[in-house]
């Protein structure tokens, strides 16, 4: 005969609130999520920029930026290197120091709407301000790590 009670005492009845065993449960998979897509523009725009990069740097050129050929160049590959660094964790700490550093010129170079003419003027500061934001989800990311799925963790396993 099975003692019911025993099977009851020994039974746990998780308490937490269902955010927390959501964010604990599926913290792993949601972490991919979340890397994916923060990267994915940056891969999107980078590879983009690289097959046409005289367009690219043809932009740098008309923004006055110096050596517009080779910071193009440079720019593209870091945008779409960079971005794929960050969904697939591999170097994720120092894929995200480069990914703010390209966001912060980025938005140096093509979002400064103070120097845009009034009717503009909101459109660029929306893009200005959405590019600060990108910051703040690297820095999570800087200081997070690649995570659980990412290649970085599964080199660290077999080394």
């Amino acid at each position: 005969m099975i003692d019911v009670s025993d099977r009851h005492a020994t039974a746990h009845h998780d308490t937490r609130p269902l955010i927390d065993r959501v964010a604990a449960d599926w913290g792993n998979l949601l972490w991919l999520v979340g890397r994916i897509l923060i990267a994915l523009i940056f891969v999107r725009s980078g590879w983009g920029k690289l097959t046409d990069l005289g367009s690219f740097a043809a932009m740098l050129d008309r923004g006055d930026v110096p050596m517009a050929s080779v910071v193009a160049l440079i720019g593209a590959v870091v945008e779409f290197g960079g971005g794929l660094a960050i969904v697939f964790g591999v170097g994720t700490r120092y894929a995200a120091l480069l990914m703010i550093v390209f966001t912060a010129m980025a938005t140096l170079i093509a979002h400064r709407y103070w120097t845009y003419p009034a009717d503009q003027q909101q459109a660029q500061m929306v893009q200005f301000a959405k590019n600060i934001s990108i910051i703040g989800g690297f820095l999570v990311v800087f200081v997070t790590g690649g995570g659980h799925y990412s290649l970085d963790r599964w080199w660290r396993r077999r080394g």
